[in-house]
């Protein structure tokens, strides 16, 4: 896949939650380029351009990182801080999709800049219907600087 195509950055372990996010993607036609990695560390190096990630146009950023919080290796809130913390990400728009509805948890997101905080709907339904919209509103509303 080319780099300077991706629009979405999809940071999620959980296999079923994964599938289900990019079936309502598919579903809007907004998963045509998607990069699904599983753990926190693999979500920095594609960003960063290490690991099996060197090399990658590191200029190609995503339109958009849907982040979960409960990730192997490095955690979301931590994936978050370091893309904050980077000069050359920290506009980047992230979106938290993550079970978690501790206040701590959405108030570190929101210390550390993350554009939305969602909770992932139990229902299968809303679940896609969230996905669905928030695919929508940052890929085609929105209006992001240039990085």
């Amino acid at each position: 896949m080319n780099s300077s195509l991706i629009q979405i950055l999809l940071v999620e372990d959980n296999p079923r939650d994964a599938e289900l996010t990019l079936r309502a993607l598919r579903k809007r036609n907004l998963a045509n380029n998607v990069v699904h990695v599983d753990d926190g560390q693999e979500a920095l190096d594609f960003l960063f351009g290490a690991g099996a990630y060197a090399g990658r146009d590191v200029t190609a950023w995503p339109k958009l990182v849907l982040l979960d919080l409960k990730l192997p290796k490095i955690d979301g809130i931590e994936v978050l801080r370091q893309i904050r913390a980077n000069p050359a990400t920290r506009l980047l728009p992230v979106v938290v999709m993550t079970s978690s509805r501790e206040d701590r948890d959405v108030v570190e997101a929101y210390n550390l800049g993350v554009n939305s905080y969602i909770v992932k709907p139990v229902e299968f339904e809303n679940f896609c219907e969230a996905v669905s919209t928030v695919g929508c509103y940052w890929l085609l509303l929105n209006q992001p600087p240039i990085l």
